[in-house]
């Protein structure tokens, strides 16, 4: 989603979820002090991007995650460090910028 979009409402969201209001009210409420969204009174809420720092925050620790997989995989093959900065390398040169 992008800055201004619009977010269904906390029922609606909660009816096609198939959970309780409560709950997806507790979710909104953590967007919302987390700053991803914004609430407006008979508007409804929007995402914010506003936090982008959280949000990179976010993305660069589940590469670090998939990373730490590479990593243990290369380890179970054997690679050495080298190998994989090498296999690393040769992938960012064919994949088109």
């Amino acid at each position: 989603m992008r800055p201004g979009d619009n977010l269904p409402s906390i029922r609606q969201l909660a009816k096609d979820l198939k959970v309780s209001v409560i709950t997806t009210k507790r979710a909104y409420e953590e967007l919302e002090k987390e700053k991803l969204i914004d609430s407006v009174v008979g508007k409804g809420c929007f995402v914010s991007g506003a936090n982008q720092d959280f949000i990179r925050e976010q993305r660069m620790k589940r590469l670090e995650e998939k990373m730490m997989e590479i990593v243990r995989e290369s380890q179970a093959l054997s690679m050495s460090q080298q190998e994989l900065l090498d296999h690393l390398k040769l992938m960012l040169e064919e994949e088109p910028t």
